[in-house]
């Protein structure tokens, strides 16, 4: 079956897209022997990581983008990462409530995934959906994440070209930012400049950007200001897209962050495998039935998680 859905996909069917999403974030077996019949045929999309506050604007200038990107005839596949219910597990949809008006476009995929406890605000499976999404040909992934945070690194390492959208109000919170957020940007965008405060808040993000070390050939993020409620900024957002894209091209730096991408999902498989094969019932059973020993001081956690360990080692 996964075969024919492989074949599918490839053929840019977008409800075997749906259907192949749905089975790796379910984790539904087969799901890995899927992702590997399509891995050939990935790598051609270019992805793109926005991220920032809420309200900042990120959904509005998804939208733009796209439809900016459909006007030059690109294709697009949006993942818009929602938190997660805390009744169903699954994403609240918010997104894609916003963005009804591109996902009628037979050009745009447009999947919302639940970030399901992760504290970067990206689904832990978004990169296999955007693999998918890849594999049917799309031209580019945008990846929009919830919320904001000092574990937001994942964004940047999922895309290759990371947004992080600010609006003037930030101004006063980029000093708290700069450990985190500040360092994942490849540019800003300023979103909603004409309110009051924006050019304090551009010269904020400039000051911390001077404060980086840096070289004449290293690159330097800019600050694209926008309106995209108004789709003001929007060709200049596409243009410095376009801008890191070529400077990743032309050094090298494109296939260096992928092979980085591509070790640190590996590290993450064998890691999900091994957690899968450690905790099986017996070694679960094993736990239980010792906490008591713990908790009145008899024995260190430290002493049952090597006993834990050395029965893992025994079976191999």
């Amino acid at each position: 079956m996964n075969s024919e859905l492989a074949g599918r996909i490839l053929n840019k069917d977008k409800r075997a897209v749906a259907r192949g999403i749905t089975i790796v974030e379910n984790s539904n077996s087969g799901s890995a022997q899927l992702l590997k019949q399509i891995y050939s045929d990935i790598g051609r999309a270019f992805r793109i990581g926005i991220t920032g506050p809420p309200g900042a604007g990120k959904s509005t200038l998804t939208n733009q983008l796209t439809k900016f990107y459909r006007k030059q005839g690109k294709t697009v596949g949006i993942i818009a990462v929602d938190p997660t219910s805390p009744y169903t597990g699954g994403a609240l949809l918010g997104d894609r409530v916003r963005m009804s008006e591109i996902g009628q476009d037979v050009g745009v995929y447009i999947r919302s995934m639940a970030t399901r406890g992760s504290l970067g605000g990206l689904s832990k499976k978004a990169i296999d959906a955007a693999d998918i999404i890849d594999a049917a040909g799309y031209d580019f992934i945008i990846l929009e994440t919830v919320g904001v945070g000092q574990s937001e690194l994942d964004i940047a390492q999922a895309a290759d070209t990371t947004i992080v959208v600010l609006v003037p109000e930030s101004g006063d919170a980029v000093q708290a930012m700069k450990a985190g957020l500040m360092e994942i940007a490849d540019f800003f965008v300023l979103n909603k400049s004409d309110r009051p405060g924006s050019n304090q808040a551009v010269s904020a993000i400039k000051t911390i950007l001077m404060m980086r070390d840096h070289d004449a050939s290293s690159w330097m993020p800019n600050i694209i200001q926008t309106v995209a409620s108004e789709n003001t900024g929007i060709e200049e957002t596409a243009a410095e897209i376009q801008r890191h894209r070529e400077y990743l091209t032309g050094t090298g730096s494109l296939n260096k962050k992928r092979e980085l991408r591509t070790r640190l999902r590996i590290k993450e498989i064998v890691e999900d495998k091994l957690r899968t094969e450690l905790w099986n019932n017996d070694r679960e059973n094993s736990l239980n039935s010792s906490l008591g020993k713990v908790v009145l001081g008899n024995l260190s956690p430290y002493h049952i998680a090597d006993e834990i360990l050395e029965n893992f080692r025994k079976q191999f």
